[in-house]
């Protein structure tokens, strides 16, 4: 038996000077480490490395590792292959302008910004149409993450039978306060010359509904505006405006602006479009205007451009029919 006991022993010394057994080491702590120094450190410790998946994360940057397998302190032998999970980092998402949207393109619009729908409240609106968005939060334009969820408020619907004010002889800054306080949305106004026997310059001439007629509270009520006795055969500009919004500062990338065009004319100035959109996006608009008119396009806040629409010769609204000069006998 010893003698066995013997053979076997040095049986096993001769084998493992012959055929020496595989190294062990004892695998690091490879998270937040970038790829590269990653794959430096596998080759010094003779194993082999896999980039296994990709993903986002808010605590990693770009290009680190972010878990590893085997975990650390696994005693593993040369050669074997450690797999990786890097990160790509924070994916930013624009927060879209869901207002006024009904909820199918709400939908829509969260796909493709990968966004997820939050909590969604209701309330009545008299200027929203029932089942559109009023307000969200966060606001369009907000720095998002893909996943984060949105909260919208979305509107119950107004009052379904509105009384139509009698706008005939006000004023259209009268009519606009009148239309406010009853809660009636004024569409479309066109200014006309309506000649000597129409009313003064800036009086609503006719309407449509007529005044007491039952509307929806979203329901526009159009006016028809004297331009006054003395208006000139130019008073009336009507022109098919294309505006293309500018591409967006390669510095500071943005997929949505805040656009705003204010239309300026004899009238008073208002904003005839004011929107998010998207940088090289056409906006095509026809545009009614009284006299001298100009179209400002604001982005972000800043002018970025100014379009004449018509000019206006000078005298036309104060000015009487001068007297025919006496001749002398």
């Amino acid at each position: 038996m010893i003698f066995v006991a013997l053979v076997v022993w040095f049986g096993h010394q001769i084998y493992d000077f012959l055929i020496p057994p595989s190294t062990t080491v004892t695998v690091p702590s490879f998270v937040g480490q970038t790829l590269t120094d990653a794959n430096a450190e596998i080759e010094r410790l003779k194993l082999s490395a896999a980039v296994v998946d990709h993903t986002t994360s808010d605590r990693y940057p770009q290009g680190v590792v972010i878990t590893q397998r085997p975990p650390a302190g696994d005693q593993v032998r040369q050669g074997r292959q450690v797999s990786f999970v890097i990160s790509d980092g924070i994916v930013a998402r624009l927060m879209p302008d869901l207002r006024y949207q009904s909820m199918r393109e709400v939908q829509l619009d969260l796909s493709r910004a990968r966004l997820t729908l939050g909590k969604v409240a209701y309330a009545k609106s008299d200027v929203i149409p029932a089942g559109h968005v009023i307000s969200q939060a966060p606001a369009p334009v907000t720095s998002m993450h893909e996943g984060d969820s949105v909260s919208l408020i979305v509107s119950q619907g107004g009052r379904a039978n509105v009384h139509v004010p009698d706008f005939v002889g006000l004023t259209i800054d009268q009519a606009r306060t009148v239309a406010a306080d009853a809660g009636v949305t004024l569409g479309q106004i066109v200014w006309t010359p309506l000649g000597g026997s129409g009313p003064a310059h800036g009086v609503v001439a006719r309407q449509l509904p007529a005044p007491d007629a039952k509307i929806s509270s979203y329901e526009p009520v159009s006016l028809q505006i004297s331009a006054g006795p003395n208006e000139s055969g130019y008073i009336i500009h009507q022109a098919r405006v294309l505006v293309s919004v500018p591409e967006a500062d390669s510095n500071q990338p943005t997929t949505q602006l805040d656009v705003r065009l204010a239309l300026t004319d004899a009238t008073g100035q208002y904003d005839l479009y004011h929107a998010f959109a998207q940088p090289g996006q056409k906006l095509d608009f026809t545009v009614t205007a009284v006299g001298t008119s100009v179209l400002d396009m604001y982005v972000n806040d800043t002018l970025v451009g100014e379009t004449r629409l018509g000019t206006e010769p000078p005298n036309v609204y104060s000015a009487k029919p001068s007297a025919s000069p006496s001749t002398a006998p």
